[in-house]
């Protein structure tokens, strides 16, 4: 599938049980655009999660991570109301051996992604999250 905002590829996957209050509706899993990185929910995902690092080398190679931290990539654009999830979900990416603000630092400085999100801006946010 393409992006309907900048028409970059999308990655489908699943989305585990846990993580599913961060979607809204009641989706079995998203689409990640691969350049803006707009986040969707989708009905019908495909069974196994994507290689990330189609992305960007800054995404955790491990499903474990990955997915988790897409989803929080995702939810940066509405930091202010996904306050909650957002903070779960950092927590399970460094559960998941990933230092979740060094990657996302790594994913700002990719060029060949353009957030549609502000991710150094974000990234101070979060660190008053913490």
């Amino acid at each position: 599938m393409t992006c309907p905002d900048c028409g970059a590829p999308t990655l489908a996957f699943p989305v585990p049980e846990q993580y599913r209050d961060a979607l809204p509706g009641e989706h079995a899993g998203a689409e990640v655009c691969t350049r803006c990185l707009t986040l969707r929910p989708v009905a019908d995902p495909p069974d196994d999660v994507p290689d990330f690092t189609a992305i960007s080398d800054a995404v955790p190679s491990s499903g474990e991570a990955a997915v988790p931290f897409v989803l929080m990539v995702g939810l940066l654009p509405s930091l202010a109301t996904n306050r909650a999830e957002v903070s779960e979900l950092l927590a399970s990416v460094e559960r998941a051996g990933t230092d979740p603000l060094l990657a996302l630092d790594r994913l700002a400085d990719d060029p060949t992604v353009d957030a549609a999100a502000d991710l150094r801006g974000r990234r101070r946010q979060l660190e008053q999250l913490l």
